[in-house]
């Protein structure tokens, strides 16, 4: 194309520009050496002349302005232009040819375009190139070629015969673009949508279809497919404490781990939060399937050095079996997540395979749930009370307040099925509101009644503490009841201690401020710390019935009750004991210091009116009748 634009102008023009340089004389004389004696004629022809030349040097400077813009538009544009003739001989390149083959103009005039070949494309795929070109004067397609570099890039090319006025080819012309660009981000969007940008791992679609493939692949052999649902147990507090960046550094090196984990034919995913799963594939029998359970936990618990902390994760983990307990991936998953559910609620880090009495468990939870929700509307909803005793005199120095739900439709429901429904479900905090307002009123009845004042504990758990609002739900509820806020106690547990104790300290000391009294429920079942009795304002401690059940046979047991006394006692905190049901128990409690008890051996949680007449004493303790 740098030639084209140099070639010399065609003869006649020449001729015609020699021409204008005569004078009216010289063609005058011009005329007479040939017979012609006529100035006149002379005259009008170099006229004529004149304007004939001048006609054809505006033409010339017409042509050789478009050649101008025709070679810088050859030059500036993107797309890479490639001119040979009709023998394939590169004549003409332009710069974005030489920008993107690495190629330059010199190094490829005269060359064969196949010194672009990449090799990816057999001979009948050029043959097609050549057809179309001969047949239609034209060839559009993509095409991969090869970089000078060797790089292999995707184009996307046009190419175009250039005919002569007898309707011949007399060279053809390549308009290409390298789309090697596009492709590589068209790339990453898919990846993007089939995976999760923080492992890399497949997400629930690209699972969902992988596990329709294993289906399909197992119906015909005696493998079996198992599906491992697993969580990371307790990230949440890792995210709490050290940050979510932290907690997503653990993420991506569980997710690294539980892939050395997995077989070449098996798919790991992160279906979002701290929940992955793991298909297997390629299992003999349930034991095989256990094997791989356990070396996925054992990777997980290892300790991992994160910010300069050294940082321990276990897992959960739910199992279902293909065809035992689904045929779709919706069946298995579901079965899968059943399992991890009864992992959670009997311990963690471990692993349990799916059951139907499991599944069965499920739909029942899923019924609680439905009647839950319209319990307190429908006032299914009540109140028992069981009596705490002092141990000095025997007498019922205060009472508990326990809730009870009997549903039309499913009976009495034990509080161990629809309490902890209540807390995963959010429940409890509108239940936990009633149930503080209750008391209230009801004690406040009591006193209104003339029988004599006693102080009424209820139950606050973490997600009421949570919200931050508990003071003035108190505050209301001794409002709206009119009881004096000493004859109310709250009781917690260690995991409200747990989430985030400067929030927690500031709403204990609104309470305490308010004359509430504040016990700390079930101490030495959980992550029991000496620091939450000197931090927190206490006025009583509360020892488990796991330890009272078994202070008079085992050792240890006996030690822990009577280190919590001396302890509690050497704070100024009041003791008192749960879950007393022996006489040995009550004497082994009242020898160590123990100053109140409740249980069984005194009465079992009753009713309003029954309580009443134990305040009243028209009725007596079981222990002392």
């Amino acid at each position: 194309m740098h030639a084209a634009s140099n070639a010399p102008w065609p003869p006649l023009q020449d001729a015609c520009l020699m021409a204008a340089a005569l004078s009216a004389q010289a063609l005058q004389a011009l005329l007479a050496r040939h017979g012609v004696a006529n100035p006149a004629l002379a005259q009008e022809l170099g006229s004529l002349v004149g304007e004939r030349v001048a006609h054809l040097e505006a033409k010339a400077r017409d042509n050789a302005q478009r050649l101008r813009m025709t070679e810088q538009v050859f030059q500036s544009t993107q797309e890479s232009i490639m001119m040979t003739d009709t023998a394939g001989a590169i004549i003409a390149v332009n710069a974005a040819f030489e920008q993107v083959t690495g190629y330059s103009e010199q190094e490829v005039l005269g060359q064969n375009p196949r010194i672009l070949k990449s090799g990816r494309h057999d001979a009948a795929f050029y043959q097609d190139i050549f057809d179309s070109l001969r047949q239609a004067g034209q060839w559009r397609g993509e095409i991969w070629n090869r970089r000078k570099n060797g790089q292999v890039y995707p184009e996307r090319i046009v190419i175009d015969a250039v005919r002569g006025d007898d309707g011949k080819p007399e060279a053809y012309v390549s308009v290409s673009s390298d789309v090697s660009a596009l492709r590589a981000a068209h790339h990453q969007v898919d990846f993007l949508s089939h995976h999760d940008s923080l492992t890399l791992l497949p997400n629930r679609q690209v699972l969902a279809q992988r596990v329709r493939d294993a289906v399909t692949a197992a119906r015909t052999g005696e493998r079996q497919i198992a599906l491992l649902l697993f969580n990371l147990d307790r990230l949440q507090r890792i995210n709490d404490s050290l940050g979510h960046e932290t907690g997503d550094a653990m993420l991506q090196e569980m997710a690294r781990r539980a892939g050395v984990v997995a077989g070449p034919n098996d798919t790991l995913a992160h279906m979002g939060g701290d929940e992955f799963v793991l298909l297997l594939t390629d299992c003999l029998d349930s034991d095989a399937i256990a094997n791989t359970a356990g070396r996925l936990i054992e990777a997980i618990s290892r300790p991992v050095q994160v910010g300069g902390h050294d940082l321990i994760l276990t897992a959960s983990i739910g199992i279902s079996v293909y065809p035992r307990d689904g045929g779709t991936p919706s069946e298995l998953l579901k079965a899968a997540d059943v399992a991890l559910s009864h992992m959670k609620d009997t311990g963690r880090n471990g692993f349990r395979f799916f059951k139907g009495e499991m599944n069965a468990h499920a739909l029942r939870w899923m019924s609680l749930e439905t009647h839950l929700r319209r319990a307190i509307e429908r006032g299914e909803l009540s109140l028992h009370y069981q009596p705490q005793v002092a141990i000095a005199d025997g007498r019922i120095c205060s009472m508990e307040a326990l809730l009870r739900w009997r549903s039309p439709e499913l009976g009495q429901v034990a509080p161990g099925d629809f309490i902890a429904l209540a807390e995963d479900t959010g429940l409890i905090l509108p239940i936990g509101n009633w149930v503080i307002r209750q008391a209230c009123l009801q004690n406040k009845a009591w006193q209104d009644a003339g029988m004599a004042p006693l102080r009424v504990a209820v139950n606050v758990s973490a997600h009421q503490f949570m919200v931050g609002n508990l003071p003035e739900v108190v505050a209301d509820a001794l409002a709206e009841s009119g009881l004096e806020a000493r004859y109310l106690e709250v009781e917690l547990t260690e995991s409200v201690m747990m989430h985030d104790s400067e929030a927690t300290a500031a709403q204990l000391a609104r309470l305490t401020d308010m004359g509430v009294s504040i016990s700390l429920d079930d101490f030495g079942t959980g992550y029991s710390s000496l620091g939450y009795l000197s931090r927190f304002m206490l006025d009583k401690l509360k020892i488990d019935q796991t330890f009272v059940r078994n202070i008079t046979t085992e050792p240890r047991s006996a030690a822990i009750a009577q280190a919590t006394i001396a302890l509690a006692h050497g704070l100024s905190l009041v003791v008192i004991a749960e879950g007393v049901e022996t006489e040995a128990q009550y004497q082994f409690l009242k020898a160590i210091g123990c100053d109140e008890v409740q249980g069984y051996l005194f009465s079992r949680p009753v009713p309003p009116d029954q309580m009443e007449n134990l305040i009243c004493g028209k009725s007596s303790l079981a222990h002392l009748a």
